[in-house]
């Protein structure tokens, strides 16, 4: 951004066409990019505490927006280029490019288009570098004003992680009770909740049980779910054995399998049914580094690590069921990418109206992808279509795309920025956008804190993610001596981006004349 910044002021010119492009195809890259990273994670974050905090995040931009509305109609700066003072100060580059495609659908006269175009970009760099630096130091007054103990609040987010997340657990039980003799195991009351029964010891011989396994009194069952799930089969089932059936020798093994084969990708653990088709039990799935547990209605998505036990040579049988290609892993899927793109595009040009709007309103390049790649990640899977993306190869897109995006914004701004920050109102908007920083975090932590009893390691990842800044969620972390803060970042995180860049929208549509 400010190299752009620099070389527009000093005169290096970019034919318009190709600056035009290079902004928009940066930005449709970096919002893409996001949204397929936040898609799978998107609904659940509305779960358990997930709706209170975006309830929480979007009054953070609620209040941005009406400081940001004061600051024109009291403040008296112009909209257009409030607008950008808004997207700066909030940290939120998407923003600025809804701002700037709507006040191209408002200004109809080209000289004045060409004026309104400039003043975006402008306010949004001046307004920059106190957005990410008033976070932290509403964190920091935060913390200071409370007397918060950061040991103490890491110890109570850990209790309370623990007992909101279905961790597995393992348990080694023996068939004490006579009325489960002779009984088949998919009978058994409790063993359908979502524990699985990866090995049981039935007469002298460890084995993969299968569904329609008869039990005798003295066989032992390695159950894993939950331990409430696993303390309630010990009831039904009898007593814990003293036996690690894991370390009793037998020709069964176990065995990481790659989700890898699009006919995979979207199936149940149930559907598959490897246990009757290949003798394998599915124990565990990891997905993002979570182990999560193997419950029959599990559904797999690509890229999921599965643990699997059985004999080498079943284990072997049903891998090509899964695909089990690391190597896939690390090349990009490019048709389902730009397919995914054509879409986000066509949806963005879809006009809708608003009461009281003068003109239609877009979702825009920064909505419409971003839109598209949370819905096409969150399904996995279309026909032969898969909307995976390698950690790397997604973090390479954003980087690039925000990197010519906010090139292009520089060069367009830059003849005009160093005289705005030295001989015009450069201070005075620097000034409203740290007011558009500050007023809604304060007001937010402080009902958060206070009124709620947020956790403060919980409060910094909001603040952080209602801002969809990255850096401070850094700083929160590393504060805090936890990846806390995370959690409620990446809870936020989807529903802010998609909150401001309708935003930045409406506030362009409503004010600018």
């Amino acid at each position: 951004m400010f190299a752009g910044l620099a070389f527009g002021h000093f005169g290096v010119r970019v034919d318009e066409r190709i600056l035009e492009f290079a902004r928009e195809f940066g930005l449709i890259l970096f919002v893409y990019s996001i949204g397929l990273q936040v898609g799978p994670g998107f609904v659940a974050s509305l779960r358990r505490n997930g709706l209170p905090l975006n309830l929480l995040a979007a009054a953070v931009v609620l209040l941005g927006v009406l400081t940001a509305v004061s600051l024109h109609l009291v403040g008296g700066i112009d909209a257009a280029a409030v607008a950008g003072i808004l997207s700066g100060a909030t940290t939120n580059t998407p923003s600025l490019a809804a701002a700037q495609q709507a006040l191209e659908q408002v200004a109809t006269d080209p000289a004045a288009r060409e004026t309104l175009a400039r003043l975006p970009g402008v306010g949004y760099a001046v307004a920059y570098p106190f957005g990410v630096f008033g976070i932290i130091v509403v964190m920091v007054g935060i913390r200071a004003a409370f007397r918060i103990s950061l040991a103490r609040e890491r110890e109570e987010l850990e209790r309370s992680l623990e007992a909101e997340v279905r961790r597995p657990a393992r348990a080694n039980l023996e068939v004490a009770n006579p009325n489960l003799a002779g009984m088949s195991l998919e009978r058994v009351p409790l063993a359908q909740s979502g524990i699985v029964v990866s090995r049981i010891l039935h007469e002298g011989t460890l084995q993969v049980p299968r569904p329609d396994t008869k039990l005798a009194l003295g066989d032992v069952l390695l159950a894993i779910g939950t331990r409430e799930e696993l303390d309630a089969l010990r009831v039904v089932v009898g007593k814990e054995s003293d036996l690690d059936l894991r370390s009793l020798p037998s020709a069964l093994t176990t065995r990481r399998l790659i989700v890898t084969r699009a006919a995979a990708s979207g199936k149940t653990i149930a559907e598959l049914d490897f246990v009757r088709r290949f003798g394998v039990q599915i124990t565990r799935v990891s997905r993002a580094e979570v182990e999560l547990p193997a419950s029959p209605g599990f559904e797999l998505q690509y890229g999921d690590s599965v643990l699997v036990v059985g004999e080498a040579a079943d284990i072997a049988g049903a891998a090509p069921e899964l695909g089990d290609s690391p190597k896939s892993l690390n090349y990009p899927h490019l048709v389902p990418m730009f397919v995914g793109i054509a879409l986000g595009i066509l949806l963005g040009r879809w006009a809708f109206s608003l009461p009281g709007v003068p003109a239609p309103v877009r979702l825009g390049l920064a909505g419409g992808p971003l839109l598209v790649a949370i819905l096409l990640s969150r399904i996995g899977r279309i026909g032969r279509l898969v909307w995976y993306m390698p950690l790397s190869a997604n973090y390479m897109l954003r980087e690039v795309g925000i990197v010519l995006f906010l090139c292009a914004v520089g060069l367009h701004a830059g003849d005009v920025f160093v005289d705005t920050l030295l001989h015009g109102p450069g201070l005075y908007w620097m000034a409203g956008g740290a007011l558009v920083t500050v007023v809604p975090l304060a007001v937010v932590g402080v009902v958060g804190r206070v009124v709620l009893g947020l956790n403060f390691l919980t409060l910094s990842g909001l603040l952080a993610g209602s801002m969809t800044d990255p850096p401070a969620l850094a700083f929160a972390n590393t504060v805090a001596g936890s990846e806390g803060p995370s959690t409620a970042y990446a809870t936020v995180y989807p529903a802010t981006m998609i909150l401001r860049v309708l935003a930045a929208q409406l506030f362009v549509l409503y004010l600018v004349r």
